[in-house]
């Protein structure tokens, strides 16, 4: 197990790693990235062995006064425990030590709690922190909680904890409704942009591998960038003109981090519905990590778990900028990368710099070659001139040759992709 101290927010504790792919001090490292994040300032750090974590406290009682020590040297007033704590042990860490005591997953929501800026990322996080919540209620106010002296009646501190239960499930409910209401908002909004058959991409990847920069870069849609973790919350969706002309819309996405609490992917469901329904994910890998290979396998982890696992993908090796110069061929580190996920579907890689430019052209023709065919054929139409939105569409996205108006109608003759001819066939002239 590994151990942090914060100086603002007191002190931090990572525990054993998941797999054997992340070792005590990587850990450490994602930790006091994620501290950084929720505006902690890292001083120390520890570790520890142990062959089981402690029922009652999970570092043992010699730890916990070893703790104690120092967070009060340093004036700490937070712990932040890497993996998952029971509330009993939480509760006894929080008495021996006079500080607050945090695990990963209540870290990961509060961060999320300080980026939600639209209602819809506000109904999420509060949803996923309630539903974090409901189970550990259990253990506060037990000295209260005895029977009643008659038939029937409940002593007052079990009455409060049930008050509570109710309360919160009740704000559950309603917050699942707004959600529920806010998925299918999404899903008319989306209806809507099918309607206008443009094929969508999603960018997904590890938290800070730099997808907002790239999506700016490829959009110039401004959206907020910041090199701490989870900047994005709300997915943002914009169109961009590929080589061959043809648009396609493209959102931004929240990033994936390893052990992504199960309360935060149920929660976002609506904004990840954003990457199920898309045709082609990009997959943006930070290079220049050298945890870079786990973080890919982590997020390959996170498609599978909402049913995007089987989505086509283009690996987006970003930040080559911060490579040496003269790097290998991409193709050769993308497979390095996927390891053993390289054999189950045929990612390409393309390295670019999302911050510099360099190696977009590459990205854009290899995007343009990794959508479904759009076959373009020359056809004549007579649309009601009432239909001026599909005149519009026709001009925006076929190369109309000709165009006479005969009454009440429009006779256009154009070279059209498919996916706008199969809209249109009700108008087409049979030859």
């Amino acid at each position: 197990m590994g151990l942090e101290i914060t100086r603002k927010s007191g002190t931090r504790f990572p525990g054993t790693p998941e797999s054997r792919e992340y070792t005590i001090e990587e850990s450490l490292e994602e930790l006091s990235a994620l501290a950084e994040s929720a505006g902690a300032e890292v001083v120390e750090r520890c570790t520890q062995s142990r062959p089981a974590p402690d029922a009652a406290t999970f570092i043992g009682s010699g730890k916990v006064a070893e703790l104690s020590t120092a967070a009060r040297s340093l004036q700490a007033g937070l712990i932040v425990v890497d993996q998952e704590l029971t509330p009993t042990q939480q509760r006894n860490l929080e008495r021996a030590t006079q500080a607050k005591v945090l695990d990963r997953t209540q870290l990961i929501l509060d961060i999320f709690a300080r980026r939600a800026r639209t209602r819809e990322g506000q109904i999420q996080v509060e949803l996923a922190q309630l539903s974090y919540l409901l189970p550990r209620l259990s253990g506060h106010g037990v000295e209260m909680s005895r029977p009643g002296g008659g038939i029937g009646t409940r002593g007052p501190g079990e009455t409060k904890l049930e008050t509570d239960r109710r309360r919160i499930s009740r704000r559950i409910r309603k917050l699942e409704e707004d959600l529920e209401a806010v998925r299918s908002g999404r899903s008319t909004q989306r209806r809507q942009r099918q309607a206008i058959p443009l094929p969508a991409v999603a960018l997904v990847g590890y938290t800070n591998a730099g997808k907002s920069t790239l999506f700016n870069r490829l959009t110039s849609a401004g959206v907020l960038v910041d090199s701490r973790m989870f900047a994005t919350l709300d997915p943002t969706v914009r169109s961009v003109v590929l080589p061959s002309r043809r648009p396609v819309l493209v959102t931004d996405t929240v990033g994936f981090i390893r052990s992504l609490p199960t309360t935060l992917v149920k929660a976002f469901r609506a904004t990840l519905e954003e990457v199920t329904e898309a045709v082609l994910l990009l997959h943006v890998v930070d290079v220049s990590s050298q945890h870079a290979s786990h973080q890919t396998a982590q997020v390959l982890e996170v498609l599978a778990e909402i049913g995007a696992g089987s989505t086509p993908q283009l690996l987006v090796l970003n930040k080559v900028d911060l490579l040496p110069e003269g790097g290998a061929d991409p193709a050769a580190v993308g497979r390095r990368i996927l390891g053993d996920a390289a054999g189950k579907f045929p990612a390409r890689a393309v390295a670019v710099s999302a911050l510099t430019g360099e190696g977009l052209d590459r990205l854009l023709a290899l995007l343009d070659e990794a959508l479904p065919a759009d076959p373009v054929s020359r056809a004549r139409l007579r649309v009601p001139v009432a239909e001026g939105g599909l005149i519009h569409l026709l001009h925006e996205r076929a190369r109309v040759i000709s165009r006479e108006y005969e009454g009440g109608t429009c006779l256009i003759e154009a070279d059209i992709p498919e996916s706008v001819l199969s809209r249109l066939s009700a108008f087409l002239l049979r030859e």
